[in-house]
């Protein structure tokens, strides 16, 4: 919900046209109301995915995520965004080559899965390379960030390593990430993934 965001949405898809908030199910008015409720919502559920993983098959997993997470927010939760978006005046995938996009993530995602659990450093590289392209991607009117993270950790998650890419009150691991992320710098990410992900302990 930054301001750094630009919506070209003229039709008014998404967001109340008198208010400027996001329509939303639960018929929430003020933006602050709407943060809370959005976060409080998107934890509970983001809970049930570290208790019940699911398994990352394709870019398609990364829209069962966002439905999941926004299910009780939107209506629109898990489909792929209609508008297009820019930040800071660089613009997002466009929505006419979104079938383009899904494409080269999912030979991403397949190389990723032939790579051994041991090697740490390809692990991390390649994650950083799926990071980066499902960031430009922003396939979503809202919710990208907690989308991908979620996408990101459960793939680490495959390789029985854990990635927690939004620790709380980390400013640096954050600078680091938003680095990353809108400067498109994939050794960056890959220095920050590799500093996080830890072997999972065998229950």
């Amino acid at each position: 919900m930054s301001d750094s965001y630009k919506y070209v949405d003229t039709d008014y898809i998404y967001t109340d046209p008198k208010t400027g908030i996001l329509r939303n199910l639960v018929g929430i008015t003020d933006p602050d109301a709407l943060l809370f409720f959005e976060s409080t919502a998107v934890a509970k559920r983001l809970q049930e995915l570290y208790d019940n993983p699911i398994k990352i098959n394709s870019i398609e997993s990364l829209f069962v995520i966002h439905k999941h997470l926004f299910q009780d927010i939107y209506d629109w939760a898990g489909e792929k965004r209609k508008v297009e978006i820019s930040k800071e005046g660089k613009q997002f995938f466009p929505t006419t080559h979104f079938e383009n996009g899904f494409r080269y993530i999912d030979t991403l995602i397949s190389n990723y899965k032939k790579i051994p659990k041991n090697s740490k450093q390809e692990i991390a590289k390649k994650l950083a390379e799926i990071l980066d392209a499902v960031n430009y991607l922003q396939p979503f009117r809202e919710g990208n960030r907690r989308a991908q993270r979620e996408f990101l950790r459960l793939l680490a998650l495959e390789k029985n390593l854990k990635l927690n890419l939004n620790p709380p009150d980390d400013k640096k691991v954050y600078d680091q990430y938003m680095n990353g992320t809108i400067n498109s710098e994939i050794k960056i990410l890959t220095q920050l993934i590799l500093e996080l992900i830890e072997k999972k302990e065998a229950k």
